[in-house]
């Protein structure tokens, strides 16, 4: 299958789960092909054959992006360079989840999460050490005892009931000991935080010397802007100077037909992340908005003194998504 009807397939599969699913992203840099909106979660999905191409800088940014638009990355693929991914396992990449297409249908379209994740050494699940332990003491076995019967030592038991995961190996035996499940889902809609390795989110990279000028007013302005390297915008600028919190996706170039396909991206992007667009232009256009990304020169906005003035023509030229 080609990487470009994987993507639709996805999107397609979303959309029948109830997402509200955005334009794909056909441009480059991306670090990411698409963003889906159903109630209050969020994802931004990078689709692969190969889940080998992602990079550790592409799951940097997506973490980021994550954490500016309160959203969880994620990565949906086909297999590595040496095997097929197993159906109803969550894998990691950089810190982001990673589902094979079943298990993203499992998942978002029947409700079922995974159960399994991998991690180095082998497959894993999370244990109910609670249940665990109650279940053992009803039978009147000892620690040392449920030991014996898995084959492990008394202190792993312990940890076990102290929530420690297991492999799926044990994981097994317990439930065709008990005859019961002990495992809990993996909380991918979380970003799987339960059981990947807790990594702080990277830091911002530095803004494109381009696009110096543009930060340094909208900083003043009250802004808190996050440079991108490989989003289709240049950054999240988070409105925290007003009393309810607001994010916009920000672009800057000349006024070109690839700016214009990216504001457009942008306008589709707002819509499903819930934020505004606005592209600064080299160039004072008669045009104020594409698609309902807002369009301001850099101009106009080098002759803007009052920090509440420059947040009333972004709100004046950008569609609200509230709007929507």
């Amino acid at each position: 299958m080609s990487r470009s009807a994987l993507v639709g397939n996805i999107a397609a599969m979303l959309q029948d789960a109830g997402f509200v699913v955005s334009d794909r992203i056909a441009i480059r840099p991306k670090s990411f092909d698409l963003a889906a909106r159903r109630g209050e979660d969020l994802l931004l999905l990078k689709i692969l054959g190969n889940i080998d191409a992602f990079d550790g800088v592409t799951g940097s940014e997506m973490r980021r992006l994550g954490s500016y638009l309160d959203a969880t990355p994620m990565v949906v693929g086909l297999r590595t360079r040496d095997e097929d991914l197993k159906p109803g396992v969550v894998y990691f990449r950089h810190g982001v989840p990673v589902l094979n297409p079943d298990t993203a249908m499992d998942l978002f379209v029947e409700g079922v999460p995974p159960l399994i994740y991998a991690a180095p050494g082998g497959l894993y699940v999370s244990i109910d050490g609670d249940i665990l332990s109650e279940e053992r003491q009803e039978r009147g076995w000892s620690l040392g005892r449920l030991a014996k019967e898995l084959g492990v030592s008394r202190r792993t038991v312990s940890k076990y009931e102290d929530g420690m995961n297991a492999s799926i190996e044990v994981a097994i035996q317990l439930e065709e000991m008990f005859d019961r499940p002990f495992s809990n889902p993996v909380d991918v809609l979380t970003g799987a935080e339960e059981v990947r390795d807790a990594e702080p989110t990277p830091d911002d990279p530095a803004a494109d010397p381009d696009d110096e000028h543009v930060v340094s007013i909208l900083t003043q302005a009250g802004f808190t802007v996050h440079p991108t390297s490989r989003a289709p915008f240049k950054a999240v600028s988070e409105d925290s100077g007003r009393r309810k919190h607001t994010n916009v996706l920000t672009g800057h170039s000349s006024f070109t037909r690839s700016a214009e396909k990216r504001a457009q991206i942008m306008s589709s992007l707002g819509e499903v992340t819930r934020t505004r667009s606005v592209y600064f232009v080299e160039e004072k256009q008669k045009r104020e908005s594409v698609d309902g990304t807002g369009i301001v020169s850099c101009d106009e906005l080098a002759a803007i003194d009052d920090p509440d003035e420059i947040r009333d023509l972004i709100r004046e030229r950008a569609r609200d998504p509230a709007e929507i």
